[in-house]
């Protein structure tokens, strides 16, 4: 269970580095003294992660349980890796244009953003299927489930609260985003190599 859930925290705290809506959102309150709004924020953020991944565990169940995703899932594994990494190194957003939130509501914000932001469900099926098959992860009941969702959901908002506390020492990292999406971007590479020469080795 220890396993699991440092899994589901840190693929979560690594997942949520690169620059978008939500960790922006989160440094802009920081950084114009809004910390409690930036904390809140942070909270609703985290809170919808949670049945996000947990929807994301559910369908990864279904899709992998086809007999050609079994067959083929060495190759699917490295391809969705490649692809996260490549995704995460190649995109770029200008420094310093960082978006304007509420200062009064900031839970609310960190409500309607990541109701908006559902590509954590793919994201999330691509992770949970790359570990499973690799044996890192077992999921093998309700409590599995839970344990796993609930770490990444606690993984989001560690980075987000970081972000919260820390902003005006984080801040130049962030408006750099092509530093911090080497980060998760290198990581994922390295993965989706891996997977690919075991497909290569034993196809």
């Amino acid at each position: 269970m220890f396993f699991t859930f440092f899994l589901g925290f840190a693929f979560s705290f690594i997942g949520s580095i690169p620059p978008g809506t939500l960790n922006l959102s989160v440094l802009q309150l920081s950084l114009e003294g809004h910390k409690p709004a930036a904390l809140r924020f942070a909270l609703a953020a985290a809170i919808f992660e949670f049945p996000y991944a947990y929807l994301a565990v559910t369908f990864e169940e279904l899709i992998t349980s086809s007999p050609w995703v079994i067959s083929n899932f060495r190759l699917l594994a490295a391809l969705v890796m490649l692809t996260l990494g490549t995704i995460n190194i190649v995109t770029y957003v200008r420094p310093g244009s960082l978006p304007v939130e509420n200062k009064k509501n900031g839970f609310r914000r960190g409500v309607v953003l990541s109701i908006l932001n559902p590509l954590a469900i793919p994201f999330w099926m691509g992770v949970t299927a790359y570990l499973k098959h690799q044996g890192w992860l077992q999921l093998n009941s309700t409590i599995d489930d839970l344990g796993y969702v609930s770490a990444i959901s606690i993984g989001t908002f560690s980075l987000l609260g970081s972000l919260a506390l820390l902003g005006n020492v984080l801040s130049p990292y962030f408006k750099s985003r092509r530093i911090l999406n080497i980060i998760p971007g290198v990581v994922f590479l390295i993965l989706g190599l891996y997977a690919l020469v075991q497909y290569l080795m034993n196809g």
